[in-house]
């Protein structure tokens, strides 16, 4: 196959034997990362939430600890589809070879992609709703449109998790992702609304953040839980669904081209 042959059509069986490989590593470690996974989201709520609302109670019409409990899930859905994105595919491409042995099967590199993307996402979407269940705790009152939470982790953890395999595609040793950590995914959250409003920032970091994905996220999570915009939401929404099918192609790009090309 050449870099300019079409992708071959889309099949289900494969993306089912992934989730099933998926799975019964996940049965081996699902202690330690459902135990990272959520308890490091609410250390950031409580520490900001408790640290920042003794001095800052109130954000707008929010008390802070609901500001950033909402804001932190954006954190949480970043931190658990990037970083196994960008890890996972390096270690298993690089040092455990364990693309090569799913493609020797009837498995194509499309497919692949977008297995393990829904896998992440999948996982992603009941880690990240921790924060939100801890500020239940804390006095946040529940709403019915917390149940959108969930669907809106999975869209943005399927974008975080393709843009990290995209990324363990292109960079030339795994020290690398410090590079990315570091010039990528530290800003991304930094200027997302996640722990102060967006204008506040001068009006070119304001400009930024309407091209940051998170801050679309943590926008869609705040009006599910206090009260949703539709207008404003679809536009949210769009943006993170285009930033998913954009990652997609770029990261079956990338991995085809290490892979097979």
């Amino acid at each position: 196959m050449t870099a300019q042959a079409p992708l071959r059509r889309f099949e289900m069986a494969p993306v089912r034997g992934i989730w099933r490989h998926e799975l019964a590593l996940y049965k081996r470690y699902w202690g330690s990362q459902s135990f990272a996974s959520m308890v490091e989201p609410t250390f950031f709520l409580l520490a900001f939430g408790y640290g920042f609302g003794s001095m800052v109670a109130v954000i707008g019409d929010y008390r802070y600890l609901d500001f950033v409990a909402t804001g932190v899930v954006g954190v949480a859905a970043l931190f658990t589809s990037v970083f196994p994105g960008m890890f996972n595919g390096y270690i298993r491409r690089v040092f455990q070879h364990t693309y090569d042995a799913m493609l020797a099967a009837p498995v194509d590199v499309h497919e692949l992609v977008t297995g393990e993307a829904l896998w992440i996402a999948a996982k992603s979407s009941v880690y990240a709703c921790t924060p939100l269940l801890v500020a239940l705790f804390f006095g946040l009152d529940p709403s019915a449109g917390m149940l959108l939470v969930p669907f809106i982790v999975f869209v943005t953890a399927l974008g975080f998790g393709l843009f990290g395999m995209w990324t363990s595609s292109v960079v030339p040793s795994i020290n690398s992702f410090d590079y990315v950590i570091t010039g990528v995914v530290t800003p991304l959250f930094l200027i997302a609304g996640t722990f102060f409003p967006v204008d506040a920032l001068p009006g070119w970091a304001q400009n930024a953040a309407l091209a940051n994905p998170l801050f679309h996220t943590v926008e869609l999570v705040r009006h599910a839980v206090f009260g949703l915009e539709p207008l404003a939401d679809l536009g949210h929404l769009g943006a993170l669904l285009l930033f998913a099918a954009l990652m997609w192609l770029i990261a079956v790009r990338g991995m085809r081209k290490r892979l097979i090309d």
